[in-house]
């Protein structure tokens, strides 16, 4: 596989210190930059920016994916196997509402995952999954 180059992605928040509070405290990322209106973040050796936006409301939008209401819009970040076992512990620890409960996918056929969604204090839609086998990530 390719060495990826790291993203940068800037959402909105509603209200700062909530979302500062939300990515530090109970996702555990690490802070970089800060002013009053925007602070980025370690997002697995990527960088999120959260921009303040006190008028940002969500957007709740929904399709259907193995009998399931995925969010859309969504991002995330596709995490090793362990990791994501540790990281979905974290957030079931941290009392997490899931949108989509971690759960696998295409047991025992090409590209088995495990992914798992929920939303910010913003609502704003996170991602997060991982492969058996990464090499399978574009597999059908």
């Amino acid at each position: 596989m390719e060495k990826i180059a790291p993203f940068h992605l800037a959402i909105p928040v509603h209200d700062l210190k909530i979302a500062r509070d939300f990515y530090e405290n109970t996702l555990g990322f690490s802070h970089g930059r800060t002013s009053e209106q925007w602070a980025d973040y370690n997002f697995f050796g990527h960088q999120l920016v959260l921009h303040e936006d006190t008028n940002f409301k969500g957007h709740k939008h929904f399709n259907e994916v193995d009998g399931k209401s995925v969010p859309v819009p969504h991002f995330g970040i596709i995490l090793n196997w362990d990791d994501f076992q540790n990281f979905s512990k974290r957030l079931i620890s941290k009392n997490i509402k899931f949108e989509i409960e971690p759960y696998l996918r295409f047991k025992d056929k090409p590209g088995e995952q495990m992914t798992l969604f929920f939303y910010d204090p913003s609502g704003n839609a996170l991602e997060f999954k991982c492969f058996k086998n990464r090499n399978q990530l574009f597999a059908v």
